[in-house]
């Protein structure tokens, strides 16, 4: 896909993923307008438990845990007639590495196995200049020890932005795809895909989405984040 003037300019900071979050303890509560609670349905059913694991774009960053992606995930999931329980275990401003050294002890916390991880990570990597061969051994540490336990994993796939480089941006784009068929895990490619070319929805910092934009990726996601559930039973 040939990139605009515009979204070349957007898709650097929205990769780097959280240049500011890591400076905040907690995601600011947005007061707009527009921003209406979510409604959680009940729904019956077995439990279907995903935990979800990530940096700020996960974290609710700007716009606060009950407008967060893995909370908007949720509702649609069980709008859907799916018993779904999603747990937050993003951590603003995190890097693959650290996100490697707390990935058993995040799931070791979990009181139920869960039954998916969503792994987003790898945008902070490209801010601090981390090399993709590192951030690759970080998601395969990661991956290995999902496998290990038995819980399937579904990568939410990022981008370099060009101005990266074509080595760097190659090599970086590669290797969710590469790891997912390694480890057989399930991947969206790109999970910013239906926003990063829609500068109204994201925030002042162009780097986190807007509630609007949390909307569009849980509604872009849903079908591929119900696919990659394993079958009850």
């Amino acid at each position: 896909m040939r990139l605009s003037h515009w979204s070349i300019a957007l898709l650097a900071p929205v990769l780097a993923a959280c240049s500011q979050a890591d400076t905040v303890a907690e995601p600011a509560e947005t007061t707009a307008p527009s921003a209406t609670s979510p409604e959680r349905k009940e729904v019956a059913g077995p439990e279907r438990r995903i935990l979800a694991f990530g940096d700020s774009l996960f974290a609710g960053y700007g716009v606060g845990l009950t407008h967060s992606y893995p909370t908007k995930l949720e509702y649609a999931l069980r709008d859907k007639g799916i018993n779904a329980i999603v747990t937050n275990a993003a951590v603003s401003g995190e890097t693959s590495a650290a996100g490697a050294k707390r990935f058993a002890f995040a799931l070791d916390a979990q009181k139920v196995k869960p039954d998916l991880i969503m792994l987003e990570l790898g945008g902070n990597d490209m801010l601090r200049g981390l090399q993709p061969t590192e951030t690759r051994a970080n998601f395969a540490a990661m991956l290995g020890e999902a496998k290990k336990r038995g819980i399937p994993v579904l990568l939410m796939g990022m981008r370099a932005p060009p101005n990266y480089g074509p080595e760097y941006q190659a090599e970086f784009d590669s290797l969710y795809g590469e790891l997912a068929k390694e480890y057989g895990a399930a991947i969206v490619p790109f999970w910013l895909e239906a926003i990063y070319e829609k500068p109204q929805l994201f925030q002042a910092d162009r780097i986190h989405p807007t509630i609007e934009g949390i909307d569009l990726l849980v509604e872009d996601t849903l079908d591929e984040v119900q696919a990659a559930l394993p079958p009850v039973g």
